[in-house]
């Protein structure tokens, strides 16, 4: 669990925008916050486990993959924005991501 800071947030947009980029193979300066994964990149979820296992190692995260998935399911990503707002989340919360809720 780590304590959200501007450095990390914009480590994180950072990794995002160069992973879709990559991924996706556009120029990373077509991506925005409002950037549609599916519908503007051809991105789908197995890019988002990939992310989440970066991320994982990056930061030393505790977390499953079913708490992510029970939380993806109240809470569905459909934008670069709102990918970067997850993953935050689980980065802040880790396995207490369910917590949230309630």
């Amino acid at each position: 669990m780590a304590t959200l800071t501007e450095s990390i947030k914009n480590e994180v947009k950072e990794i995002v925008y160069s992973f879709f980029a990559e991924e996706c193979e556009v120029d990373i300066a077509q991506i925005n916050d409002n950037t549609s994964i599916i519908k503007d990149l051809d991105g789908d979820s197995l890019m988002f486990l990939e992310l989440i296992e970066i991320f994982k190692k990056k930061y030393n995260l505790d977390i499953e993959l079913k708490v992510i998935g029970k939380y993806a399911v109240k809470h569905p990503v459909a934008t670069i924005g709102q990918l970067i707002d997850m993953q935050l989340l689980i980065i802040e919360h880790e396995n207490r991501l369910l917590d949230l809720e309630h």
